[in-house]
């Protein structure tokens, strides 16, 4: 019990501290194209809308193994996204802190969707009607008026796509492996400490941080969704 509360190793801090970097990176870049795809898939009225749908949520039912080898496949040195990125930016992503974060976005990203689109489906058209016919353009009436609105919708998927990015472990450890320091993340730290001799401490440890963070996240969601659904009673 004493080891479970003992300071954590340099090994385990710098973990942790990767993992809150990959997970915020992840969750800030991946946040705009969720509000669109919420947007998208909440007002869009299009042929094959149900394409774009099964499209966003196919992470959710893939196993992450399969997301890691496709992002190995396109973005690996000899993927044609990978090769672009090199020749001209010379950028690689593999076996690189910023492949994990893409990996953990997109496992990330049905989770963030979600809630956002049904913040943008609650949101009164009629609002967007009068805005769109005082002459506001279509960018001016999201941004001021929709927006606003689906803001704690928003703010839930960005907490629940954090959790999940937090928590990423198969697409990550497929993409760009295991390095220490680079992509060794909490989950990847957890699993390679039940591998040694005399980890499972170690592990624990590691896994009740995982939990605790998971909790914050699912609890701030739910906070979220409360005030959520306060304004749309008021409304």
């Amino acid at each position: 019990m004493s080891d479970l509360v003992a300071p954590l190793s340099a090994a385990e801090v710098e973990a942790l501290g990767l993992s809150l970097r990959v997970a915020g990176i992840a969750t800030l870049a991946t946040l705009p194209a969720a509000v669109g795809l919420g947007w998208i898939l909440a007002r869009g009225r299009f042929p094959g809308k149900w394409l774009v749908e099964a499209a966003v949520s196919l992470p959710l039912v893939l196993p992450p193994v399969v997301t890691g080898l496709a992002l190995l496949l396109l973005f690996g040195s000899r993927g044609p996204l990978g090769s672009l990125l090199a020749d001209v930016f010379g950028v690689s992503l593999l076996f690189h802190w910023t492949g994990a974060a893409l990996a953990a976005g997109i496992m990330a990203l049905p989770l963030m969707v979600r809630p956002i689109r049904l913040a943008i489906e609650g949101v009164d058209r009629g609002l967007e009607q009068a805005a769109a016919t005082l002459g506001a353009p279509p960018a001016f009436v999201f941004f001021s008026v929709v927006l606003p609105l689906a803001l704690p919708g928003v703010i839930a998927g960005a907490l629940l796509g954090f959790a999940r990015a937090f928590g990423e472990f198969g697409a990550t450890v497929t993409f760009v492996g295991a390095i220490p320091g680079e992509t060794r993340t909490l989950p990847v730290a957890i699993y390679g400490a039940l591998q040694g001799v005399d980890g499972e401490t170690s592990a624990l440890r590691l896994a009740l941080i995982s939990i605790a963070v998971a909790v914050i996240a699912l609890v701030g969601t739910e906070a979220v969704s409360r005030v959520l659904g306060r304004r749309s009673v008021v409304a």
